[in-house]
């Protein structure tokens, strides 16, 4: 894993300045092209061309909904239409929660929006059902505390959709695999906006990490299998785990979608856990 120095206001900081999809999209955040931008960008690059029902909580626990660290909003959205009564959205920031808000409106979606640290959740205890959690606690000085907090507002029997960068083959090879990808950079991939122009030219795992969400991006971490599943075990029975996110966007030339989606489930940069509380 990545160490890291950075606290939790600098976190704040970065990601209210520089929410996510921004410098990416052509269009202004906020607005409705923005919004279907990115939603194509997560199930075209992110899922490999088809949402996950796997990443959906279990009908049973599909009541009071916790979508935590919401960003610009796909998932609040996708879990009010997907048949969740009560949807909260939360994150650490304003920006976020304001982006989300937004989305919900252009969408006709109801939700409630909750500016929190997912560190120190300040719900009651045993809150929510359900906890959904994508791409988030890999973000914050200490993902321990996120887990407990989880752990604590989640019902008897509550689950949750957990996911996190992933040290996938690639990562884990990278001093054999950095020159073919440098190559790669040279005949042009690259990951746009937010000074990630370069990334692929990076020689330190930990910094292509690190900058995947941004070149001032102060945190980023990254788990293996073994290491997501053991700091999970202690509150939770983890009942699968799959990968998901190859970003073929950032090549240079199209992938088939066959090869694409057998890509996202070998090589995926994003680990998913589906989790009970114990």
């Amino acid at each position: 894993m990545t160490v890291v120095a950075s606290g939790i206001e600098d976190v704040r900081q970065f990601w209210n300045s520089h929410p996510l999809w921004s410098g990416e999209s052509e269009f202004e955040p906020g607005t409705i092209e923005y919004f279907e931008e990115h939603r194509n960008v997560v199930i075209r690059d992110c899922l490999a061309g088809r949402f996950d029902e796997r990443t959906l909580p279990p009908p049973e626990n599909r009541g009071d909904v916790l979508d935590l660290g919401c960003g610009p909003g796909f998932w609040t959205i996708e879990l009010a239409r997907r048949g969740c009564q009560r949807v909260v959205a939360s994150d650490l920031t304003k920006q976020a929660l304001s982006l989300t808000q937004r989305r919900c409106e252009f969408f006709g979606v109801t939700a409630e929006f909750s500016q929190q640290n997912a560190e120190e959740l300040d719900f009651p205890d045993q809150t929510f059902d359900h906890v959904n959690c994508q791409g988030v606690i890999h973000h914050t000085p200490n993902t321990t505390a996120c887990i407990e907090s989880i752990a604590r507002v989640l019902k008897p029997g509550g689950t949750a959709s957990i996911s996190v960068y992933y040290r996938n083959r690639i990562l884990r090879s990278w001093p054999f695999l950095r020159w073919p990808v440098k190559l790669l950079a040279s005949m042009g991939a690259s990951l746009r906006g937010r000074g990630r122009e370069s990334i692929y030219r990076l020689d330190d795992v930990e910094e292509i990490v690190r900058c995947y969400d941004g070149a001032d991006n102060p945190i980023g971490k990254c788990y293996d299998r073994n290491e997501f599943i053991e700091i999970l075990r202690p509150h939770f029975q983890v009942n699968e785990t799959f990968l998901h996110f190859f970003p073929a966007r950032t090549l240079p030339f199209p992938l088939p979608q066959f090869v694409h989606r057998l890509l996202d489930r070998q090589l995926g940069f994003m680990i998913y856990a589906s989790v009970r509380k114990l």
